[in-house]
């Protein structure tokens, strides 16, 4: 367990790691994510021997938080309130992280278990859609497929801010919702 400012320079390096993976794509070095998170070179390289254990993380951590949303979408005991839960908290969560996962993807390809993490949030969507449906509150002509493509839609949204896209895109969940929902 590591001690409390550890923990928070840890999540520091992380929140930079993955702007920076994302903006400037994998070539950013590691001082530039030291810099941007306001920590010496030397935490950096002590939490994270190399760029790619740094990659590995940022994705690990982002696959985290995806998880913990579908996870609080299945637990929710209204399977459609569950469902409009993940649209919007994925939706922001890949705004506000955009691009992270394919910058890893592309610079570091064998850190990543991108099909493992896919099938994973794929089987658990699966099932909160089947519950969904069978409130009936979720169109019956759905299929898993159709929230993958607002989440890729989701991805196109493109804003002056990082603020303006997360409120764009928190929008843009709202209507696809709204076309999801049984007439």
């Amino acid at each position: 367990m590591l001690r409390s400012d550890a923990q928070d320079n840890r999540e520091r390096i992380l929140d930079a790691a993955r702007a920076l993976f994302a903006t400037a794509g994998p070539d950013v070095a590691m001082r530039d994510v030291a810099r941007r998170a306001g920590v010496g070179l030397a935490t950096v390289y002590r939490r994270f021997p190399t760029k790619e254990a740094l990659a590995a993380e940022a994705f690990a951590d982002q696959m985290r938080r995806c998880h913990a949303i579908i996870d609080a979408g299945l637990a929710d005991p209204d399977p459609w309130r569950g469902l409009r839960l993940v649209i919007q908290r994925i939706c922001e969560l890949n705004t506000r992280d955009k691009g992270v996962t394919a910058a890893v993807a592309a610079a570091f390809p064998t850190v990543l278990d991108l099909p493992a993490a896919r099938a994973r949030s794929l089987a658990a969507l699966a099932e909160l859609t089947r519950r969904a449906k069978a409130t009936g509150r979720l169109r019956a002509d759905f299929v898993v497929d159709d929230v993958i493509l607002v989440f890729m839609a989701n991805g196109g949204i493109q804003a002056a801010s990082p603020e303006a896209r997360v409120a764009a895109s928190r929008r843009f969940a709202q209507l696809a919702i709204r076309s999801l929902e049984a007439a």
